[in-house]
């Protein structure tokens, strides 16, 4: 299986009426405007939290200093942001979910930790050139409509000599074999690079290889713990925005089967050996210095 075997953000059913003519592919635009309310739904908040171990091993890895300018693009609820600020570095804390802003505000007061928070887009950061020692992003910005631009921008807003800092689901993954079980079941949006793509060396050399003096990936795993299978697919189709979306799309009958599909998906992964759920997802952990 290629990454481009994996769904993007469900979009709407493509299907139409035998007699209709085809239609037009949606533009990059229009899918980032629904993306965006994809995002929206739910609360991807909490799922994000149960992340954060994530966010800490990617500091660790970028080797960030304290007094470092920060920005984490595409933030969700902050988990690299509070792995930053807790590290004393001045850390801006961006996405084009305003709720998710929020999510994040609420644990970096609860914590007294000094973060800016600002909505930006990933693909048209709001930042001069090189603002920043160090740009992260924790599976956020590989779910762009346009990597190449937001890949781009990423590194626009990196200092020469900086680093770039990136979680990234594989494609052989867990997660990316989620989104590739809800493309059965609800067809991504034509035209458009699947975010596993970004889980992959070729293509990072590809988006960022020209203008970096280094690259360093490591395959690592993260691992979902919950309370069963059942647990797990209950807590994702309530709060995180694509599974959401993709069961909102369909009748009943189709929802049981795509669930049922998720489930033997859990199975395959599942190592707990009990009624819990314990499931290792591989991730890319990407560290670009900036030429």
């Amino acid at each position: 299986m290629s990454a481009s075997d994996i769904a993007a953000v469900p979009d709407a059913p493509t299907s139409a009426p035998a007699s209709a003519p085809p239609s037009a592919p949606p533009t990059l635009a229009a899918v980032k405007t629904r993306q965006q309310a994809t995002w929206s739904s739910g609360d991807y908040a909490v799922i994000g939290t149960t992340l954060q171990i994530v966010g800490e091993q990617l500091c660790e890895a970028l080797d960030v200093r304290a007094g470092q300018k920060v920005l984490d693009v595409a933030a969700g609820n902050g988990n690299a942001s509070l792995a930053a600020a807790r590290r004393w570095c001045e850390v801006v804390s961006t996405d084009y979910v305003p709720a998710l802003l929020s999510r994040g505000r609420e644990r970096a007061a609860a914590e007294r930790l000094k973060i800016e928070f600002q909505e930006a887009d990933a693909e048209a950061l709001p930042f001069a050139p090189g603002s920043f020692d160090a740009v992260v992003s924790t599976f956020g910005v590989m779910f762009t409509a346009d990597q190449d631009k937001a890949a781009a921008e990423l590194l626009r807003v990196c200092r020469p000599g900086g680093k770039i800092g990136l979680a990234n689901w594989t494609p052989e993954s867990f997660v990316g074999q989620i989104f590739k079980t809800i493309g059965k079941h609800v067809p991504p949006p034509a035209g458009v690079k699947s975010p596993a793509l970004w889980g992959t060396r070729a293509r990072i050399d590809e988006m960022f290889g020209a203008d970096a003096s280094a690259i360093q990936v490591e395959a690592r795993h993260f691992v979902f713990r919950y309370l069963s299978p059942a647990h797990f697919v209950q807590i994702f189709r309530s709060y995180y925005g694509p599974v959401l979306k993709a069961f909102s799309m369909l009748e009943p009958t189709a929802q049981a089967a795509m669930e049922s599909d998720l489930m033997a998906l859990i199975d395959r992964f599942n190592r707990s050996g009990d009624a819990t759920m314990v499931v290792p997802s591989e991730y890319l952990e990407v560290v670009i210095t900036r030429r």
